[in-house]
């Protein structure tokens, strides 16, 4: 029998899913030019690199890139169900990899994450408070409680919002939450 969560994710993948591929890439647009002034004055950020469906990112890090902000990038480690960081200087090394993942492998330049001034997390759902719910391994949740000095920010199209996410003790919650909608500052 699915737990809430479990069937939560589903639901909430299945939304994702809906948005028809034109009407995701315009969202993803918008949330990526409302993304740009939420990280001032951040100058170290932190940001996914997305897969079908998630909000696509390449727009924000193109556009990091051109303001020469320092762009740093996850690199999954599913041995461990953590996160190693990497510098990157352009979008071009970035290659499919672990989960489907857009890493720069081979091309890694190794980041200290006390260097980070602000992260963007993709998330599943969100509620206006700040809870997310990610697709379940923890690997952000286990990176943020690490670094707590980050800015936490989620980005999300408006159709993933819920009431309210199922939280527990572990669950990192968001400072801000950018959809192609609005911005909710949570904290």
């Amino acid at each position: 029998m699915l737990t809430y969560k479990e069937t939560l994710r589903s639901d909430l993948r299945q939304r994702r899913w809906d948005i028809p591929v034109d009407t995701r890439e315009e969202m993803s647009r918008r949330i990526c030019q409302a993304l740009s002034q939420v990280v001032h004055p951040c100058d170290t950020v932190l940001v996914y690199c997305a897969k079908e469906p998630e909000v696509e990112t390449s727009w924000f890090i193109e556009d990091l890139l051109l303001h020469q902000r320092k762009v740093i990038v996850p690199i999954i480690e599913s041995a461990n169900t953590g996160l190693r960081l990497s510098y990157i200087n352009s979008r071009d090394i970035l290659k499919p990899s672990t989960f489907c993942v857009p890493e720069p492998v081979g091309c890694e330049l190794p980041a200290d994450p006390s260097h980070v001034t602000c992260a963007v997390i993709p998330m599943l759902g969100f509620d206006k408070k700040g809870g997310r719910i990610g697709y379940g391994a923890g690997y952000y949740d286990r990176f943020l409680s690490r670094h707590p000095h980050i800015r936490k920010i989620g980005i999300a199209y408006s159709v993933q919002e819920v009431p309210e996410i199922p939280s527990q003790e572990h669950d990192i919650r968001m400072d801000i939450i950018v959809t192609e909608i609005t911005t909710y500052r949570c904290q």
